[in-house]
């Protein structure tokens, strides 16, 4: 039995039992090393090298920075200017929602993290406002996702990473698209609430009440602006950006909103641990399962199975974006990255796409599995948060699902609109 053949039998095996996928990968990998005469010694050696990075050091980091947000009182600001620039127009709250999800995005670079934190807040206020409890979480699930297109990015992190590209041009790729993705969820959300009569908050559109909350989410607003501004003029690596980003938000917390404190500090630092580990494992296994893969030279196999079948370019993307979507309502993000990164980019780069715009892509489709069964995190969240049913949120979360397709089809078939920021500001900065 070939090494291919045991790697993907042990895999799938254990995912239809219901193995975790960190199990499943890992013990895959041994088969497989196993089966080629390799020893085992060396997956040591593979685990060391997943973590030996230095800008992995930036994964804890943000993760930490968005855990200490919510304490800090900067996401419960980034809402209340969301509310003042959405709330009044039909279907304003759940507008409110996706512009939040924006805004805290910006900070945290996580889309389970960014749904929780905006979600408390929103869906209750949602509710209280006469939105259906299923609609109010799937608005919330389906923006959750915009925390890993919207730079920072902790999987543009794991795939700058895994592809040896560069994280700061990638976290300025993801920032036209997360705006698409944005403007998107929000027009839908606008034909449904006006089919639906879910009218604005009752206030009027005040410019004095957006240029007092912008005044008082002053320091919170800002937060972003210091982390990429810093990134692109030079004056910090993303790795030093992440740490810059964790003591600034707990100067902004105890000295400027004097919000914070050390049960917060604490309870953030708890998740960090158990994220950071999870997705360090993940990672490993991955590394280990994808290194097997290349030497068994399947990427060459997929590239040449999907030359044969078609040369075209837009047909090519299409078989992908299926397909990254499939794997993206089984899969983590994390570690569908890890697993399509070593296969899938060798592929397009020999038909002319860019790294840095093939990457976007990859982590734009992995922000629609946010949102779709039946693993999506934010829907599990969403569904806590809003005492909804799985199906409620998943049928109400449907046309935003279709609408997110929609905006990634045109950011894979327009490259421009990925690679068009990033290449000025290089053209400016050097």
């Amino acid at each position: 039995m070939t090494v291919t053949a045991v790697l993907f039998l042990i895999f799938i095996g254990l995912l239809l039992l219901g193995a975790p996928i960190t199990l499943s990968l890992g013990a895959a990998a041994m088969g497989g090393m196993l089966v080629s005469g390799k020893p085992l010694e060396g997956l040591v050696e593979i685990a060391y090298t997943s973590v030996n990075s230095f800008p992995i050091m930036a994964l804890p980091a943000f993760i930490l920075s968005g855990a200490l947000m919510q304490s800090a009182g900067i996401s419960r600001r980034l809402v209340a200017v969301a509310e003042s620039l959405a709330g009044p127009f039909t279907g304003g709250m759940a507008a409110s929602t996706v512009l939040s999800c924006l805004f805290f995005g910006a900070i945290s670079g996580s889309g389970p993290a960014t749904t929780a934190a905006v979600g408390m807040l929103m869906i209750p206020a949602m509710v209280r406002h006469g939105y259906d409890r299923g609609y109010a979480g799937a608005v919330t699930s389906s923006s959750g996702g915009l925390g890993v297109v919207i730079p920072p990015s902790i999987p543009m992190v794991i795939y700058g990473v895994t592809a040896s590209q560069s994280i700061a041009d990638l976290f300025i790729a993801g920032f036209i698209p997360g705006v698409m993705l944005a403007v998107g969820l929000m027009a839908m959300n606008y034909f449904i609430s006006r089919r639906k009569k879910y009218e604005g908050d009752g206030k009027k559109l005040s410019a004095k009440l957006v240029v007092v909350t912008m005044k008082e989410g002053f320091w919170a607003l800002l937060t972003p602006v210091i982390i990429l501004g810093g990134i692109y003029t030079g004056f910090f690596t993303p790795t030093e950006a992440a740490i810059v980003s964790i003591f600034y938000t707990l100067f902004v917390g105890i000295f400027i909103y004097k919000e914070i404190e050390l049960s917060g500090v604490m309870k953030a630092l708890e998740s960090t641990t158990w994220i950071t580990g999870r997705v360090l494992i993940i990672m490993f296994t991955a590394l280990a399962f994808g290194q097997l893969l290349t030497l068994n030279n399947i990427p060459d196999l997929i590239a040449q199975g999907l030359l044969n079948l078609t040369s075209n370019i837009y047909m090519i993307w299409a078989l992908i974006i299926i397909f990254l979507l499939f794997m993206g309502m089984f899969m983590e993000t994390l570690a569908t990255i890890m697993l399509v990164t070593p296969v899938l980019l060798p592929v397009m780069v020999s038909l002319g796409v860019d790294p840095i715009h093939f990457g976007v892509v990859l982590v734009c489709c992995c922000e629609i599995g946010f949102a779709t069964p039946p693993l999506g995190e934010n829907m599990f969240i969403a569904s806590g948060v809003a005492r909804a049913t799985l199906e409620e949120i998943s049928v109400n979360a449907l046309p935003f699902v279709f609408v997110s397709v929609f905006v990634v089809f045109l950011i894979a078939y327009l490259p421009g609109l990925t690679l068009w920021l990033p290449n000025l500001l290089n053209s400016i900065f050097g």
